[in-house]
């Protein structure tokens, strides 16, 4: 059973993209990110137009990263002051990538800038994400007697101004990376159709040092309101947003959010990492290989004088 999308202006199975939906909703819950970052690809894929994809595949994180928020409130893995701070930041680089996903269409380079930024920022914090995690579960296997490091030691943005508590993460640390962390992710939303969680949470237990699930959970939270006004930019100034291919991707994401939260309690932080940073890395080598490889059918331009 097949459904036509009027913006995509393409028909898909609608089974087909209930079960994307839901296997992209267990990923958002178990790892509390959007699942835009395999969403968008995945749609893309599909043959579904990159500008349609992005917008389209935003709408269909803000459903799971509600039903995934939700699980992850409940557990007590929200915390609610960082959460308005990236949420705050994230707003403001929503507005600055709109604006310049509106200038990229008009030049024609949108889908070739979509694709690097997908090579590059998920290939670069794949590899160190698996890096790190494999050493982690490493060190948890080793003797008890062996020495190891401590991973909750402070860094140079634990001195910046403007400090608060936050206290479901346990922290004392400044507002400012919070914010500039939050409008970075907002950014990304914009441009690739992604929560922008591939990032978030490995800043936030990389960077600030915030505890693992917490980042799961306050991840859930700050996509759920940055990817909405994303999806409502997007469809306001590029009409890139095709109802009748995110209603069926929002349905399947719900159930699987709430799947994924409860794959998530039954995994260890590190083993989590591995699991994301596996993920990150498969979806940066597929699209890698769209922008190398040559087309089945190539179209030349003949300009006759």
């Amino acid at each position: 059973m097949s459904i036509y999308l009027p913006i995509a202006e393409m028909s898909l199975s609608l089974p087909l993209l209930l079960g994307l939906g839901l296997a992209v909703g267990v990923i958002s819950g178990m790892f509390g990110i959007g699942g835009g970052f395999i969403m968008t690809p995945m749609l893309i894929f599909l043959g579904v137009p990159p500008a349609i994809a992005v917008g389209t595949g935003a709408s269909q994180v803000t459903a799971s990263s509600v039903s995934g928020a939700i699980g992850q409130w409940q557990r007590g893995n929200v915390d609610l002051a960082m959460g308005i701070f990236l949420i705050a930041g994230g707003l403001v680089g929503v507005a600055m990538g709109v604006r310049l996903q509106l200038f990229l269409k008009e030049i024609g380079q949108l889908e070739l800038f979509i694709n690097l930024c997908y090579v590059v920022l998920l290939g670069t914090i794949g590899s160190l994400m698996l890096i790190e995690s494999v050493r982690a579960i490493l060190r948890s296997a080793a003797p008890k007697g062996t020495p190891t490091r401590l991973t909750r030691h402070h860094n140079f943005l634990h001195g910046l101004p403007l400090k608060r508590r936050y206290r479901t993460a346990k922290l004392y640390i400044s507002t400012l990376p919070v914010v500039a962390i939050g409008a970075v992710v907002g950014w990304l939303t914009a441009i690739m159709g992604v929560g922008g969680g591939f990032l978030l949470i490995p800043a936030l237990i990389y960077v600030l040092r915030v505890p693992t699930r917490v980042a799961l959970g306050t991840s859930s939270f700050q996509v759920i309101f940055v990817t909405m006004v994303a999806t409502v930019l997007q469809s306001i100034n590029i009409h890139s947003v095709d109802i009748m291919l995110g209603f069926p991707l929002m349905v399947g994401g719900v159930i699987g959010a709430q799947i994924g939260v409860r794959l998530g309690e039954r995994l260890a932080a590190a083993q989590l990492r591995a699991v994301l940073a596996a993920l990150v890395l498969f979806v940066a080598v597929r699209m890698a290989l769209t922008i190398v490889i040559q087309p089945e059918n190539l179209i030349s331009l003949e300009v006759v004088p």
